[in-house]
C-alpha cells in the first residue's frame, strides 16, 4: 500500500543537477527558468518561495509572456501507480484520512483526464464508494473518494479534506483542470453543494444526490451562477425529503439560473427510496461527458460568509460590513446574523469598451484580478461600483502579481498579471 504524506500545499519540487558522466567533478548546474517557475509555483517553505521569486524577477528572460507560457504548459508528470488504489491515505493538519483512488488502467500521463470526487455518506467509507464508481465511468475518468467520519462533509475540516484531494491528484496525476466534478450521496451530497457553492469555480459542475440545504445556506446558491448541477432525488425517500431538493430547484428557478433535475420513484430493500438508482447512471454520466468549466466567465456572482475570503475567480471580498461568520460547522446556526442571512455579495460583469460594472452588498473593498483575455490592457479600464465611476485609467501587468496569484490558485487556466483594488463608493447621505 502506497502511503501519501501530504498538506494542503503540494509537496516541493525539487529539481536535481545532472549526474556527472565520468570521473571529474563538475558544478552543478544551475537551475533554468522553467524549473524555477515549477519550484516557486510548488515549495512549501514562504522564505524559500520568497527567494526564487526574487530570482525570478531579477531573471531577465522572465516575461510575463514566458511566464505565462511556462505555467500554462504545466508540469512534466512522471509515472504513477494505476487500478484499483482503495488503501492510500492523505494527511492534513497531522490527521491522517483514508482516500481511495480510481485510476484508469490505460492512463497515460501524457493525456489530459476528468476527475471525480465523491463523497459518501453516513454509515459509509470512501473505498465502499469507490467500488461502486468502479464500473460507472469509463477510461477518460479519475476517481476520488475521500473517507472523512461520519460523512461529515458539512464541517471546514471535511471541506479542506476535499481540497486537499483534489490538489493531490493534480499533482501527481495529469487532470484536466476544466474537468472537475463534485457529487456525493446524502451526507455527501449535502457536502457536495456546500464546498461546490463555496468554491463554485473550480469546478466544471456538481451532482449532489438525495440531500438538501437549509434555509440560511440558500443565498450561497447565488455562487453557482456558471457551474452546472445535477440534482437527483427520490420520491419516496424518508430519510432527507424530496421537498429538499424541491426548494433548492425552486430557489435556482428564481435566480434564473439552469440545472438538470432528477426525481425517480424506486426504492431500495435496505435503503427505501434514499439511494442512486443504477438506471440514472447512464444521464448522468453522459452529463459529466458534456461539461466543462469556462474558466473566465465575463460574469461572476460571489456570496461571502466571513470564513470564505479566498478569491473567486477573477474577483475576490477583501473586507466587509459585520456579516455572518460560519464557525468550524458550515452549517452552524448559533450565529445571529447566519440565521438573518447577513453575508456580503458581490455581482460583477464585463462590458464592452473595457469597462467592469459591479454591483455589491455589505462590500466595503474588492479586487479585481484580470489578464488580456478579460480586458484590453493597453486602453483606459473603467470600472463602475453601484453605478458610480470608482477607478478609471490604464492598468499595469505585473511579472511579480501573475506569479504570487499562480502561486496560490494552483490553476493553469487563470493567469493574473493584473491586481486591482477598488473602495467601494460610500452613497451619498
Amino acid at each position: 500500500m502506497t502511503v501519501l504524506v501530504r498538506s494542503l500545499i503540494l509537496l516541493v519540487f525539487l529539481v536535481g543537477a545532472s549526474a556527472p558522466t565520468g570521473a571529474e567533478e563538475v558544478e552543478p548546474a544551475v537551475p533554468d527558468l522553467a524549473s524555477r517557475v515549477l519550484q516557486y509555483l510548488d515549495v512549501y517553505d514562504g522564505d524559500a518561495a520568497d527567494r526564487l521569486l526574487q530570482e525570478i524577477l531579477s531573471d531577465e528572460k522572465a516575461s510575463i509572456d514566458t511566464v505565462s507560457r511556462l505555467i500554462t504548459a504545466g508540469r512534466t508528470y512522471q509515472i504513477q501507480p494505476v487500478g484499483d488504489r482503495p488503501r492510500e491515505q492523505i494527511v492534513i493538519r497531522g490527521q491522517t484520512y483514508p482516500l481511495s483512488l480510481l485510476i484508469p488502467p490505460t492512463y497515460h500521463a501524457s493525456k489530459a483526464y476528468a476527475l471525480v470526487v465523491c463523497l459518501h455518506g453516513f454509515g459509509f467509507t470512501g473505498e465502499e464508494y469507490l467500488e461502486r464508481w468502479r464500473t460507472r465511468l469509463g477510461e477518460d475518468y479519475l476517481v476520488a473518494c475521500p473517507t472523512y467520519p461520519s460523512g461529515a462533509w458539512f464541517t471546514k475540516h471535511a471541506e479542506e479534506l476535499v481540497l486537499a484531494t483534489i490538489r493531490e491528484l493534480r499533482s501527481r496525476y495529469h487532470v484536466d483542470p476544466n474537468r472537475i466534478f463534485l457529487t456525493g450521496m446524502s451526507n455527501g451530497g449535502i457536502g457536495a453543494w456546500l464546498i461546490g457553492m463555496h468554491h463554485a469555480p473550480l469546478f466544471a459542475g456538481i451532482a449532489p444526490m438525495a440531500s438538501g440545504l437549509d434555509n440560511v445556506l440558500m443565498p450561497f446558491l447565488g455562487n453557482l451562477r456558471q457551474t452546472p448541477i445535477y440534482m437527483i432525488h427520490g420520491v419516496k425517500d424518508q430519510v432527507m425529503p424530496v421537498d429538499l431538493s424541491r426548494s433548492i430547484a425552486q430557489e435556482l428557478d428564481a435566480l434564473g439560473y439552469s440545472y438538470v433535475y432528477r426525481e425517480h420513484e424506486r426504492e431500495h430493500p435496505m435503503a427505501g427510496g434514499h439511494y442512486f438508482p443504477k438506471e440514472e447512471l447512464p444521464d448522468l454520466v453522459a452529463w459529466f461527458n458534456s461539461h466543462r468549466r469556462e474558466p473566465l466567465p465575463a460574469r461572476l456572482t460571489v456570496v461571502r460568509d466571513g470564513s470564505h475570503f479566498q478569491p473567486f475567480n477573477w474577483v475576490r471580498l477583501d473586507s466587509t460590513d459585520p456579516i455572518a461568520v460560519f464557525s468550524d460547522d458550515l452549517v452552524d446556526k448559533r450565529d445571529e446574523r447566519i440565521k438573518r442571512r447577513v453575508y456580503a455579495k458581490l455581482d460583477a460583469s464585463i462590458r464592452e469598451g473595457n469597462r467592469v460594472e459591479v454591483q455589491t452588498h455589505h462590500v466595503r473593498r474588492y479586487s479585481l484580478f484580470l489578464n488580456e483575455s478579460l480586458i484590453d490592457p493597453a486602453k483606459p479600464l473603467t470600472v463602475i461600483t453601484n453605478g458610480q465611476v470608482s477607478f478609471t485609467g490604464i492598468v499595469t501587468p505585473s511579472l511579480e502579481t501573475l506569479l504570487r496569484q499562480a502561486r496560490l490558485r494552483q490553476d493553469p487556466q487563470r493567469i493574473f498579471p493584473i491586481h486591482l483594488s477598488i473602495s467601494v463608493p460610500t452613497p451619498d447621505p
